[in-house]
């Protein structure tokens, strides 16, 4: 049975009252400045708060609508909806929330429509990742296209969690779906040629363990909750005080990451129950860390998979740092394959060097972690203006013509370039094999990158203990909270434990831009009976700067699929292993130096395999593994990447 409080609007007003009073200092500049945005958008705009829109099966999500005054026009509507709060009021500051993207919408003549997903402050019903998505996004789009002051065309808009259901609902069809902007969009993609990452809760089988920390500020199924009476007046009045938002404790998750098993790592934090481990509160099927890769839970729930046909105009963001680029490049290459042609034409792509949902925050001089990437601005708000005039309001901007079918970033050579694919037309594949003399451990041994595989094998072994992993250092990271910090650093220190083998060409003569998938595929074996292989691709500067560019990894029982038999190794054995893309844009200039690390581990970026064969996640003790890499002719150990140019 699932536990709610019911309490009147009037008791959490007099409740929260208090509270607001004891809160701490507010700024009285910003204070002003929210003022005269607020006043001024009320001047503008029709503000209809904490309307209640009815969902098929009854439950009503919370909404905010925002439309111009005239009401002789009808408008087209820009529609986000997100598990985040928006509520107008900032309860600690005592004053409006920035208002100026609503305002924004109203004076390009928009109707702008904020609405909590189920189960979310002041929504009803019990909240699931993307939580009952097909049906919710697509009562949401219906409800919105017949209101009397809509044109019946919406579009959508948001980052991550405000972005990521947008996918599955665009494939229901719903006539009044005109146009959609995903943004940083990963986890709501589940499976997608070759990725099958069941919306960024994998990575090559490996569990990514970046939900954990999400999760415990936002499966709150124990929450305040309004009778279904309540006025909406009530409702108004109560959010001045009590927006309902969760004030979780800090976590030092760098610390409670390791804890095991993982399953109680919630526990552990005295985190909410909910979706990640505890099966009764799942709708859609057992609880998150107990599924397999192909669960069919994952099935039944709200991720978009590629069997599911796409026929909006998408205008699609990404960046090389986030989570889960090479699935979202993945999404986009499918859609504009298998959409009707007119709208396969309408599919656009933008992929900055920065971390998950930080395009905005691109300067004149943009750090990415350590490594300066340079002017990586772009003028995002005209350009998705120019995108919805162009779709919702049907006006004639030629701003498809404007605009190259992709529009990617390049790091080194610190530009914007442009293509009309991705990746980009007259990319080719340049291979480089591992080799050395059987010492690769450490930044220090023999290993190489070559373009030749060696004759004989002179494999590299290292020790793999599940209770000292690789710790992860940047990458290309979301939501992880205090456990790492995303984005590129100097390698260096990790390079110099025994537990990972480094692979490093010459330096180059000339230099080379990998534009596209990079995939490695490494010739293993092991006395364990399952384990992982890691991968990062590294650009080693001339002065022996070594910046990550992306990881991957690779749980060795889902070898041969992830919808096949469990597949254990036998010792001494040796398995090719292809591990599933990474992907970038980046300049190796003339004198710099293409790496790989090999190893077992990158924690807590993945969950760490135990080596038991056991389910791993309800699992405390270990053991260690004795792993090694191939290479030869007849084990060709390789990374592929894709270049442009010579």
């Amino acid at each position: 049975m699932k536990t709610k409080w019911i309490l009147c609007a009037a008791a959490l007003v007099c409740a929260a009252a208090g509270l607001a009073q004891r809160g701490g200092p507010r700024d009285p500049q910003v204070v002003a400045a929210r003022n005269r945005i607020e006043a001024e958008l009320q001047s503008l705009a029709i503000v209809e708060r904490k309307v209640m829109v009815p969902m098929r099966d009854g439950k009503r999500m919370a909404t905010d609508v925002y439309r111009p005054k005239d009401a002789s026009k009808k408008y087209p509507v820009i529609f986000v909806r997100t598990p985040y709060n928006f509520n107008y009021w900032d309860v600690r500051l005592g004053a409006p929330r920035d208002m100026s993207t609503e305002l924004q919408a109203v004076k390009n003549g928009y109707a702008y429509v904020e609405m909590n997903e189920r189960g979310h402050f002041f929504s009803e019903g019990i909240y699931d990742i993307l939580g009952a998505p097909l049906s919710d996004g697509d009562d949401a789009l219906t409800w919105m296209a017949k209101q009397p002051w809509s044109n019946g065309k919406v579009g959508t808009i948001g980052c991550s969690s405000t972005a990521e259901w947008q996918l599955g609902v665009a494939a229901q069809g719903n006539p009044a779906f005109a146009a959609m902007i995903p943004q940083g969009f990963g986890a709501g993609v589940g499976r997608v040629a070759p990725y099958y990452e069941q919306g960024n809760w994998y990575r090559g089988g490996a569990v990514q363990m970046l939900f954990i920390t999400w999760l415990y500020g936002e499966q709150n199924t124990v929450r305040p909750m309004f009778p279904p009476n309540t006025s909406q007046l009530d409702l108004i009045q109560a959010s001045k005080y009590f927006d309902l938002a969760p004030q979780m404790p800090p976590v030092d998750w760098a610390e409670a990451l390791k804890h095991l098993p993982v399953d109680d790592i919630m526990n552990s934090v005295r985190g909410p129950s909910g979706i990640f481990a505890d099966r009764e509160e799942v709708s859609t099927g057992g609880a998150m860390i107990k599924r397999a890769p192909n669960d069919p839970a994952w099935y039944r729930g709200g991720l978009w998979h590629d069997d599911m046909k796409i026929n909006v105009p998408g205008f699609w963001f990404m960046s090389w740092y986030d989570v889960s680029v090479g699935p979202n490049l993945a999404a986009y290459n499918y859609v504009r394959r298998t959409a009707r042609p007119d709208i396969a034409r309408e599919q656009y792509a933008v992929i900055a060097p920065t971390l998950h949902c930080s395009y905005k925050r691109a300067t004149e001089d943009t750090v990415v972690g350590a490594r300066h990437v340079g002017d990586a601005r772009l003028n995002y708000d005209e350009l998705t203006y120019a995108w919805f005039d162009h779709f919702l309001k049907g006006e004639d901007n030629r701003i498809l013509e404007k605009m190259p079918r992709v529009r990617y970033y390049t790091m080194g050579l610190n530009k914007w370039q442009s293509a009309d694919t991705w990746p980009p037309e007259g990319a080719h594949p340049v291979t480089f094999y591992l080799g050395g003399a059987g010492k690769a451990n450490t930044l220090n041994g023999d290993g190489v990158l070559a373009s030749n595989p060696p004759a004989d094998d002179a494999s590299d072994h290292f020790t793999y203990d599940p209770m000292d992993p690789v710790p992860s250092y940047g990458g290309n990271v979301c939501c992880t909270g205090t456990a790492i910090a995303g984005g590129a650093f100097d390698q260096r220190q990790i390079e110099g434990r025994p537990d990972v083998l480094v692979y490093t060409s010459e330096p180059l003569k000339e230099g080379m831009e990998a534009s596209g998938p990079i995939t490695p595929t490494v010739y293993v074996s092991s006395d364990a009976k399952d384990t992982d292989i890691t991968v990062k691709l590294i650009d080693v500067y001339p002065d022996g700067t070594a910046y990550n560019l992306d990881e991957t990894i690779q749980r060795l029982r889902y070898r041969d699929g992830y919808d096949k038999p469990l597949m254990w190794m036998q010792p001494g054995k040796v398995y090719p292993v292809t591990l599933q893309p990474l992907t970038t844009s980046n300049w190796f200039g003339p004198g710099h130096r293409i790496r790989i690390e090999v190893s077992s581990s990158n924690f807590p970026r993945f969950d760490r395999n135990l080596n038991t064969g056991g389910n791993n996640y309800d699992e405390s003790k270990g053991v260690v593994a004795h792993n090694a890499v191939h290479h030869s002719r007849q084990y060709p150990s390789k990374i592929t990447l894709t270049v442009v140019g010579r």
